[in-house]
């Protein structure tokens, strides 16, 4: 390491960095281009030639040509995904779909009952055991 100067080793960090950003940048643009719906299997064939044969050139004029559509359908896609999962927490939430709200639901339903004097202590930890037990 002595006979390299810290200018070389920092230019040399750059340079690892810039190819390290120009693939995930050409795999993102491969990604929505293979993702996009709206262009034919010719259009992504031209795009990949492009992109293959022209590489630098290639991922500037995607980037140019189709880059605000890229934002659009990256930020449908995570609307999309977000919202199919909360609604999978939802019907998680729900409980598994059987008559009752699932377990919570259960074990608030005897807590009111037993504050409201309808069971008494040792009746509300037998249904309880019986409702964690899954009886």
């Amino acid at each position: 390491m002595g006979d390299y100067p810290l200018l070389n080793l920092f230019w040399t960090m750059l340079v690892f960095f810039m190819w390290v950003l120009w693939f995930m940048l050409l795999f993102r643009v491969i990604g929505d281009l293979f993702r996009d719906d709206d262009v034919s299997g010719w259009g992504k064939t031209g795009w990949t030639v492009v992109l293959v044969l022209l590489p630098f050139v290639g991922v500037l004029l995607y980037l140019i040509v189709r880059g605000k559509g890229m934002g659009r359908r990256e930020m449908a896609r995570l609307q999309a995904n977000e919202e199919a999962f909360r609604a999978y927490v939802r019907e998680t939430a729900a409980g598994s779909g059987t008559a009752g709200s699932g377990t919570g639901g259960e074990l608030a339903r005897l807590a009111d009952l037993k504050r409201r004097g309808d069971l008494t202590d040792d009746e509300y930890e037998r249904a309880k055991t019986k409702v964690l037990a899954g009886v």
